[in-house]
């Protein structure tokens, strides 16, 4: 008879689990796995199987793809954007993170000034930074003058347009990074620097040996999103150098774009985009292998 009722009791408690859960599921199913699943279909034909007339390709597209020169160049871009953008972020952040979780005067306002980039959004700062990189009029150039350095072409010359724009990224998002770092140092407890402290421990110890290491699941947590978000970014390049100069900011995502709006090649571009959520599953897996390490107070 107990039995009986306990069985009952968990049907009652799973049926009402499932119908709380029930609009992430669809949403996830719908907005999610759905467009994954067309995407993946589509990869198997050229020209546009979504809107048009399409002819079945089988693998001809990710053979094409794996082949193509511009593709290998655009990810290997890529990769150089994510992962400078990724590191450029986050040691930065760690430090103001650490900094500024500290008895400092007006913390709280220059938190909320790093952090304000951040809610903007990404046309504003493109449109701000691209007069700020004038090669004529801008601000940047006109400090340079000043001081009798030599003015740059920051977005028109293709040996500073792609770290202008990974300065750009770096500059909007340090802030977010920022505030999830001082949030997790406030979480570690104060005995342990206490403890440091008795044993005669400098802020610099303290910092590597105690701040650092139990901030990893914090630190992969902002190294996963991170670096998918920049594989996939599409308006920094598009908005500020639209790809150019000679291609030189042409990243990946911008040319998959490229393929499927404006040569309307939209099965190859589908294979692209394809390629990429693998490249971005592996390149989060080996996160987790490198960085996911066990942290004990």
């Amino acid at each position: 008879m107990r039995l009986r009722f306990f069985q009952k009791h968990g049907v009652r408690q799973a049926v009402f689990a499932y119908a709380v859960l029930s609009p992430a599921i669809v949403y996830f199913l719908v907005y999610f796995f759905y467009p994954i699943a067309v995407e993946l279909w589509a990869s198997f034909f050229r020209g546009q199987p979504l809107i048009g007339e399409a002819q079945f390709a089988g693998f001809d597209n990710y053979i094409q793809a794996l082949t193509d020169e511009r593709v290998r160049d655009a990810f290997f871009r890529t990769m150089i954007f994510a992962i400078s953008g990724t590191i450029c972020t986050l040691v930065p952040a760690l430090c103001l993170a650490a900094i500024l979780s500290g008895p400092i005067k007006a913390a709280t306002a220059i938190r909320a000034i790093i952090f304000f980039p951040y809610i903007i959004s990404f046309v504003i700062v493109a449109l701000m930074w691209k007069s700020i990189l004038d090669p004529y009029t801008g601000m940047l150039n006109a400090a340079l003058a000043y001081f009798g350095l030599p003015m740059q072409n920051w977005l028109s010359t293709p040996a500073t347009a792609l770290p202008t724009i990974i300065g750009v990224t770096v500059w909007k998002d340090i802030g977010y990074a920022m505030l999830i770092y001082i949030a997790a140092i406030q979480t570690i407890p104060s005995d342990l620097y206490e403890a440091a402290d008795v044993d005669g421990a400098t802020a610099r110890q303290k910092f590597w040996r105690i701040t650092v290491p139990l901030l990893t699941p914090t630190t992969l947590f902002l190294a996963v999103i991170s670096m998918i978000a920049h594989l996939q970014d599409l308006s920094a390049p598009y908005l500020l150098t639209g790809g150019g100069p000679a291609e030189a900011t042409r990243l990946y995502a911008l040319h998959v774009y490229e393929t499927a709006f404006v040569e309307l090649n939209i099965g190859y571009a589908s294979a692209l985009s394809f390629l990429m959520l693998i490249v971005i599953l592996i390149v989060t897996a080996l996160q987790f292998r490198f960085l996911n390490r066990e942290t004990s107070y």
